[in-house]
C-alpha cells in the first residue's frame, strides 16, 4: 500500500461510520441559500468573462482554504493557458465563506465549484450540487469514505486532502530544555514540560506555546479544533450516528486544562490573545515557543523555516490517552454547482479531475494540503501525516472531526471565543461557567 493510501486508511478505519469527518480553518457554508450575507476579502485570478474562450465552459472556484489561495491562482493560470477555458478563482478571509457562497450564490455568474464541508451543510445546498455519483471525478477517489451524501443519497461532494491537526513541536527546542518529545504520552508530562520551559523562557530564549489566538482570524484553532476533543469523547462514548440534540459537556474540564496549559505558558501574555495581530505559526517558525497548535497545511511552511518538527495529541488528561493519536479528517469537499450551464458544469468536472490526477499540479495541491484521496496524485511527504500513520501503527486510536456534528459555525462559534475573550482576561470560575454554558447550552440552542 502506499504512503499517502496508508495514511488515509489509518484514520478512516477510526472514523466511527462516519460518512465524513469535518470542521478546519474556515466555515463550509452552512446557512441556507438565497439569504445574502455580507461578503470578505478576497483574491481573484483572470476573469472569464475577459479571457478565456466561452465556448468551452468557464470555471469559477470559490475557494474554501485561504491558505491555499496562491496556489490555486497559479493552477487556475496554468490550466487557463493550457486548454484555453478561463477559470476565475475566489478565496474567502477566514472564516468567511459561509457568508462569501451565499453573496455569490446570488449573482449572475455563481461560482461553478465550491464546498459542501459535511453532512448538515449537503441538506441546505443539496439542490445547488450537481450529483457526482459515476462521474469522473468520483471514479478517480482512492476512498469513499469521505464522500458528502445528502439525505436522499445523492452524492454532493468529493474531498479534495486529508488532514490531521494536533500539537506541533520543535524537537530541537524540546531537546535544548532537557527532554524528548518521545517521552510525552499524556498531559501530566506534557504539562511538566511546558510549565518549566515557562518558568525558564528568560534563560532558555524561548516559550513553552505560540499564541492560542482568539481573534477572529484565529479562534477556529479553538472554537473549532481543541473543542473537538470534548466532542469526540463524548461521540467515543455515545455512539453518535446524528447530530445530538444535546451535549453534556463531560469531557469540559479535560478541555479546560489543556486551554489552561497553552494559554498560560506561551509567549503571549492571555490577556493579548483578544486582540488582532497575533501570528501562531510565525511564533513558532521564528523559534519564539516550542509548541503550536495547528495541521498537516502547515507542515511544509515549517519545514520550510528549517525547523525539525512533529506533531503530538491533544493530550488532555482522559484514561487510556497514552494510545491517543491525531485529529483527522477532512471538511474541504468539492461541489459542482447544478444550476450553471451544462457546459460550465463539465469545464469544472474536467479542471477538478486535472488537479488531482495531473502530476505537477496534484504535486502544488499535496504540497500545500498534505495528502489528495485519489489514486494518481502526487505521493506526499508531509511529516505531520507521517506522524499521524506512526501512532496508527503503534496502536492509537485517531481522533476524528466529531465537529462534524457541531452547530452552524457562524452562529455557535462565536459566542463561545466571546466567552473565551472574558475568561483569559479574568481567568475565574464563572467566566469558566460562561465558556461552558457558550458550548453546552449554545450546542442545545442552536438545534432548536
Amino acid at each position: 500500500m502506499s504512503k499517502s493510501r496508508r495514511i488515509l486508511a489509518m484514520a478512516l478505519s477510526a472514523a466511527m461510520g462516519l460518512t465524513m469527518l469535518a470542521g478546519c480553518s474556515n466555515d463550509s457554508g452552512s446557512s441556507t441559500p438565497g439569504n445574502n450575507n455580507s461578503t470578505s476579502n478576497q483574491n481573484t485570478s483572470n476573469d472569464p468573462t475577459s479571457t478565456g474562450d466561452a465556448s468551452k465552459g468557464k470555471v469559477y472556484w470559490l475557494n474554501f482554504k485561504p491558505e491555499l489561495d496562491e496556489t490555486a491562482l497559479a493552477l487556475a493560470k496554468t490550466y487557463q493557458d493550457k486548454t484555453g477555458v478561463a477559470v476565475k478563482v475566489v478565496t474567502a478571509a477566514s472564516g468567511t465563506y459561509e457568508q462569501q457562497l451565499l453573496s455569490e450564490m446570488d449573482k449572475n455568474e455563481p461560482p461553478t465549484m465550491f464546498v459542501i464541508g459535511k453532512p448538515t451543510d449537503a441538506e441546505k445546498w443539496k439542490d445547488y450540487a450537481l450529483d457526482l455519483t459515476g462521474s469522473k471525478i468520483a471514479n478517480a477517489l482512492n476512498t469513499n469514505d469521505m464522500n458528502v451524501y445528502s439525505s436522499d443519497g445523492k452524492l454532493v461532494s468529493v474531498p479534495y486532502c486529508y488532514e490531521c491537526y494536533g500539537i506541533v513541536v520543535n524537537k530541537d527546542l524540546v531537546t535544548q530544555a532537557g527532554y524528548n518529545v518521545d517521552d510525552i504520552k499524556g498531559f501530566d508530562k506534557l504539562k511538566e514540560v511546558a510549565e518549566d520551559i515557562h518558568a525558564r523562557s528568560a534563560e532558555l530564549g524561548f516559550d513553552a506555546f505560540a499564541a492560542s489566538d482568539l481573534s477572529d482570524a484565529n479562534h477556529w484553532r479553538i472554537t473549532g479544533h481543541m473543542v473537538n476533543l470534548e466532542y469526540f469523547y463524548e461521540q467515543k462514548d455515545n455512539h453518535w450516528t446524528e447530530t445530538p440534540a444535546t451535549i453534556s459537556g463531560e469531557y469540559m474540564d479535560n478541555f479546560k486544562q489543556l486551554f489552561d496549559l497553552t494559554v498560560n505558558n506561551s509567549c503571549t501574555e492571555p490577556k493579548d490573545l483578544v486582540s488582532a495581530g497575533n501570528d501562531p505559526v510565525a511564533q513558532f517558525k521564528q523559534k519564539k515557543a516550542a509548541f503550536v497548535l495547528t495541521g498537516s497545511w502547515d507542515a511544509a511552511d515549517i519545514k520550510g523555516a528549517g525547523i525539525d518538527a512533529t506533531m503530538i495529541p491533544y493530550y488532555c488528561g482522559v484514561s487510556g490517552e497514552d494510545k491517543a493519536g491525531l485529529n483527522c479528517g477532512t471538511e474541504n469537499c468539492w461541489a459542482i454547482n447544478s444550476k450553471v450551464s451544462a457546459d460550465d458544469q463539465a469545464a469544472t468536472m474536467d479542471f477538478m479531475v486535472w488537479l488531482v490526477t495531473d502530476p505537477d499540479a496534484s504535486a502544488k495541491l499535496v504540497n500545500d494540503l498534505g495528502v489528495l484521496p485519489y489514486t494518481d496524485a502526487a505521493a506526499s511527504d508531509n511529516a505531520f501525516l507521517a506522524a499521524a500513520n506512526k501512532l496508527s501503527d503503534d496502536g492509537c486510536y485517531a481522533m476524528n472531526w466529531a465537529t462534524n456534528y457541531q452547530p452552524p459555525e457562524s452562529a455557535y462559534r462565536p459566542p463561545i471565543a466571546s466567552a473565551l475573550h472574558a475568561y483569559v482576561v479574568d481567568q475565574s470560575d464563572a467566566n469558566w461557567a460562561n465558556v461552558k454554558a457558550a458550548i453546552v447550552d449554545g450546542w442545545a440552542a442552536a438545534q432548536g
